[in-house]
């Protein structure tokens, strides 16, 4: 008894991989659910909000500036928090952050679900984005960490699955959500809803996944995150809010300080990339196939946000559809996009090369020309989902490759660190894409009564139809020869 007491306690693995390791085939699959429940919460918290948009604004008196924020606000906090989440959960250890993001999503899910305030409503948003951005790196991670390489694609395509599964799911619960009005609640649920599975989430994550922390763990810079997040407020804040309060001194200002604050953090990165420690490493953007392929990344995410905000706000005060009936004719759409995404594309890419991405531009086009059309003439709602079909396919071939060919040319080295700065760089679109054509959008229908509605989609539709032609001409940029496409 001495002996044994003499010894003391056994050492603790402090990596996360030795952890992982040790796992049980059943207990490494009750993880995957919990971190796949997590990827999936967030996806349909991003979908769901665009449905229930009017019902907000008729409840909490939002004005159009505040709704803008509450759909670019979540993805702003995301974007700049993204890769310094990743970097904390190498520092700290992948599920100890893991479980931070959890109990900070949920606890920020239930304030959005309280809100008295339109002003309370885009704080809470923006909290719950910058806790995601905590939570998201870890279920990369832990995938990496808990599967050798050859599992690890099958554990990576179900991954894809939910994600066009939570496309589908996100409109469908929100609408359907709002049409029960549970306990007289209205559009709360949709928030509320993240309470229990957040808890279920958090307990699971404490049982099952493995603790410990990267072995090669980089430092965090926070000087570069907070020098990138004044410099998209500099661009966002004033474009969202500026109609609103009649374009003051401070929002040309604003505007004006953008390109400084872009060039320190510029100047930042290069001194910081030294070290090792750079939010984002310079020399990813001597690849030209990597810096060609995140701008059209960045397009394409502004094209696809900018697109669906303003089309949920004009089936529901244009057309006078509620909100399961707007829910119900974005199906088709994610549908399209969906099998585009995980069957077409995965298919076709190998054999077509980048034509594939070109194709998809045009039939994308096509869907968004039949859907001027449709509006124009005020169709029923399942001709206009035919129409959303047609445009949902064209945004699965085009999105669909970009993240393979994006990465194709990347030193394996850099391979972490590409990835998320490309994952950032799209949520950093969806934003965009939300405050300027969003803003396009209410400045033409400012009363948001049917006709306005209807005409200024129609008037914003082909500025979103031109930053999808800047895509196309973009992907003639790229390089022929990238690795992907190259005959082994």
């Amino acid at each position: 008894m001495i002996g044994e007491a003499s010894a003391g306690p056994r050492p603790v693995a402090i990596s996360a991989i030795d952890q992982a390791a040790a796992m049980s085939p059943g207990r490494r699959k009750s993880a995957l659910v919990i971190v796949a429940g997590a990827f999936m919460m967030d996806l349909i918290d991003l979908t769901i909000v665009n449905v229930a948009l009017p019902s907000i604004q008729r409840d909490l008196g939002a004005g159009p500036a505040a709704m803008q924020w509450m759909v670019a606000g979540y993805a702003v906090a995301f974007a700049v928090l993204l890769i310094t989440g990743g970097r904390l959960g190498d520092t700290h250890g992948y599920r100890r952050l893991f479980m931070v993001g959890v109990a900070g999503f949920t606890a920020t899910s239930l304030l959005c679900g309280a809100a008295a305030s339109p002003v309370m409503l885009v704080l809470s948003r923006l909290a719950q984005g910058a806790a995601a951005a905590l939570m998201l790196p870890q279920v990369m991670s832990l995938i990496q960490v808990m599967y050798p390489p050859a599992e690890r694609i099958g554990a990576l395509a179900i991954f894809g699955v939910l994600g066009g599964l939570a496309a589908v799911l996100g409109p469908i619960l929100g609408g359907l959500l709002i049409e029960a009005d549970l306990f007289g609640l209205g559009w709360r649920p949709i928030f509320l809803i993240n309470g229990p599975l957040g808890v279920a989430g958090l307990i699971g994550a404490w049982r099952v996944l493995p603790s410990g922390r990267s072995s090669r763990a980089s430092g965090v810079d926070v000087p570069g995150t907070l020098l990138i997040a004044a410099t998209l407020l500099a661009v966002i804040l004033p474009l969202m809010q500026g109609r609103e309060a009649g374009w003051p001194w401070w929002c040309l200002a604003s505007l004006a300080a953008a390109p400084v604050l872009g060039l320190l953090f510029l100047r930042h990165v290069r001194r910081r990339s030294v070290t090792g420690t750079a939010l984002v490493d310079p020399e990813l953007f001597a690849n030209r196939g990597f810096t060609v392929g995140v701008c059209i990344s960045l397009c394409f995410q502004a094209v696809t946000a900018g697109l669906l905000f303003i089309l949920t706000l004009t089936l529901q005060y244009g057309l006078g559809c509620s909100a399961l009936e707007t829910a119900l004719v974005h199906v088709p759409y994610a549908v399209g996009a969906s099998v585009a995404i995980g069957v077409v594309a995965r298919r076709a890419l190998p054999r077509i090369g980048l034509r594939l991405i070109g194709i998809g531009v045009g039939i994308m086009l096509a869907g968004l020309v039949a859907l001027f059309a449709l509006i124009l003439a005020q169709a029923p709602l399942m001709v206009i989902g035919g129409a959303l079909l047609v445009t949902g396919t064209g945004m699965g071939l085009t999105g669909g490759p970009l993240g393979p060919v994006t990465l194709s040319d990347v030193d394996v080295a850099h391979a972490g660190a590409a990835s998320g700065t490309m994952k950032a760089l799209q949520q950093l679109g969806a934003a965009t894409g939300a405050a300027l054509i969003g803003s396009l959008y209410f400045a033409l229908a400012p009363d948001l009564d049917s006709v306005h509605a209807r005409q200024s989609f129609l008037t914003t539709l082909p500025v979103v139809a031109g930053l999808l032609l800047v895509v196309g001409g973009l992907v003639t940029r790229l390089p022929k020869d990238l690795r992907i496409f190259r005959k082994i």
